[in-house]
């Protein structure tokens, strides 16, 4: 399994047995191209897990050179003729057999892919999308925090050995927020460190681990009394204000709300007691969004390039 870069942070999962090769959420066919050419092997099926355009825009491109099933989730739309997909369907690629499994929250159809058989020593093997990130998850661009704890809830019921395939590289920055949460947190030490040496050897971060997100993820963790005893905490809140304050974009440009934790992760605005309403407070949502209460909005104010675009992670 390899994971293509794509993009500033993208990944473009790709699995082979030698001769076929399957891709999910290809939002560029450069790099899916070179690799398959490289590595002499055959296109035979690409997943997608929804339809943002950094996930979809390589599909028009793929599907000119090759003609192969396009699965995708069936309450969204796609730029090409795709097999919809929902929650209990299942799908064969490159010989495994993978379960859809609804996890709306980020998009209101998103669907992830879980192949749970255990060959040749292999442990299971999910591809989330923009659900879950290690260490945090997506933000909420047409779901509630209630859908998005839902599926949060269903991955972390998978085996704990489950190998973990997120769609973009925002561990560190994602770390820094969860490290503010539980300070004391020996495991996210411990994690963060094991992750600071994967990226200075240029190496990913993922696949992560489904009992490692359980250990570190505030997003999976939000009816542990330690993370609930931090939605009160007055140390926590100046931490994240603090985090918010750093330089952003190009370095040189400061906002007082802008963040050093990754702007498209969904770091922590406000904690709450209860499960949904302790997600709804990490929910970081769109430059857009709506005008319920919160601490801050990162996404208020243009990106330091001064383009305004917002990417849709």
């Amino acid at each position: 399994m390899l994971a293509l870069p794509a993009f500033a942070d993208n990944y473009i999962w790709m699995f082979h047995d030698g001769v076929e090769a399957a891709v999910v959420d290809p939002g560029d066919c450069a790099p899916v191209l070179d690799a398959l050419d490289r590595l002499g092997l055959r296109l035979g099926a690409i997943l997608v897990t929804h339809h943002h355009q950094d996930h979809v825009g390589g599909l028009l491109g793929l599907r000119a050179r090759f003609d192969v099933p396009i699965y995708a989730p069936a309450l969204e739309s796609m730029p090409v003729v795709s097999t919809p997909l929902k929650g209990g369907d299942a799908v064969i690629a490159v010989g495994l057999r993978f379960e859809v499994i609804d996890v709306s929250g980020h998009t209101r159809g998103h669907i992830a892919y879980f192949h749970g058989e255990r060959q040749r020593g292999q442990a299971p093997l999910l591809f989330c999308g923009d659900t879950l990130f290690s260490a945090g998850c997506g933000r909420l661009f047409e779901g509630t925090p209630q859908q998005m704890h839902h599926s949060l809830q269903l991955l972390a019921g998978l085996p704990g050995d489950t190998r973990v395939c997120c769609a973009h590289e925002y561990t560190l920055s994602n770390l820094k927020f969860a490290r503010a949460v539980e300070p004391q947190s020996a495991a996210l030490v411990a994690y963060t460190d094991w992750c600071q040496e994967q990226r200075a050897a240029g190496l990913p971060t993922l696949p992560a681990r489904i009992d490692t997100e359980s250990a570190v993820n505030p997003f999976m963790r939000c009816t542990e009394p330690a993370v609930i005893d931090a939605a009160g905490s007055t140390a926590v809140t100046a931490k994240i204000r603090w985090l918010y304050s750093r330089p952003f974009g190009n370095g040189k440009t400061t906002f007082n709300d802008a963040s050093a934790i990754h702007p498209h992760s969904a770091p922590w605005a406000r904690l709450h007691a209860e499960p949904v309403g302790v997600v709804g407070g990490l929910w970081l949502r769109h430059a857009h969004g709506r005008t319920a209460k919160r601490i801050f909005h990162p996404g208020d104010r243009r990106p330091a390039d001064g383009t305004g675009r917002q990417r849709q992670h």
